[in-house]
């Protein structure tokens, strides 16, 4: 890595140098770190206490949806994913299994409480229902016994080209608090547009509390 861009924040699993934190800054897609960054956050930190919810890195879905059904202990068991009620995966459309890339960012949740259900929002619509579906098709053996749906959930749409990671981060943030309160998924609440327009300057400032950034880190940096 070059030396130009320094490590800016390390986080339990999660590393950011200063190139990630740019992202948040414009109008830019986010990468694997920050929304691994962010998930780590509310496991490790938010929801720490609530031992039902579990969070899936980016990486790891990424190869969930190119393994074998075989090789998915390898991936869940250390997390003990059989025993979380909610689960939650970053989807990516890249279709190369083991590497980040791709053009756009969705989410599925997992519900056990409802049926073994999984719940996809999508905010382009059906954009990565094909990559959704992939992933479920090699879950539901391992988490239902074969016996799981999955179902689109109708969420707030995107209003640019840019902001999909920013909608799984609110997202999952908004159907975590959900799921704890009523031990449901299916029944969750649209996001207010604000709370999207908002999350670039939230993530800058979870990063400044939890390492060290300088003055490029001021929220009047954020757009």
């Amino acid at each position: 890595m070059p030396i130009s861009d320094p490590v800016v924040l390390s986080f339990f699993d999660t590393v950011l140098r200063v190139s990630d934190v740019d992202l948040l800054k414009g109008q830019h897609w986010l990468n694997d770190s920050l929304i691994g960054f962010f998930f780590e956050y509310l496991q490790k930190i938010k929801y720490k206490d609530f031992n039902d919810l579990l969070f899936v890195s980016p990486e790891v879905t990424q190869c969930i949806k190119g393994s074998s059904k075989e090789d998915l202990d390898g991936f869940l068991g250390p997390l003990d994913a059989k025993n979380k009620k909610f689960i939650f995966f970053p989807v990516n459309d890249s279709v190369v299994s083991d590497e980040s890339g791709g053009s756009h960012w969705s989410l599925l949740v997992y519900s056990q409480p409802e049926d073994n259900t999984f719940f996809h929002f999508d905010s382009m619509s059906t954009a990565n229902y094909t990559s959704a579906k992939k992933i479920v098709m090699k879950l539901a053996p391992y988490l239902a016994d074969g016996g799981a749906d999955l179902e689109e959930f109708t969420c707030l749409r995107q209003e640019n080209s840019y902001d999909c990671g920013i909608h799984v981060l609110c997202n999952s943030e908004n159907i975590a608090s959900h799921a704890c309160l009523y031990e449901k998924v299916g029944i969750c609440p649209l996001l207010d547009q604000r709370v999207i327009d908002n999350q670039r300057k939230v993530m800058l400032n979870l990063i400044r509390d939890f390492g060290h950034y300088g003055t490029k880190m001021d929220s009047g940096d954020a757009s």
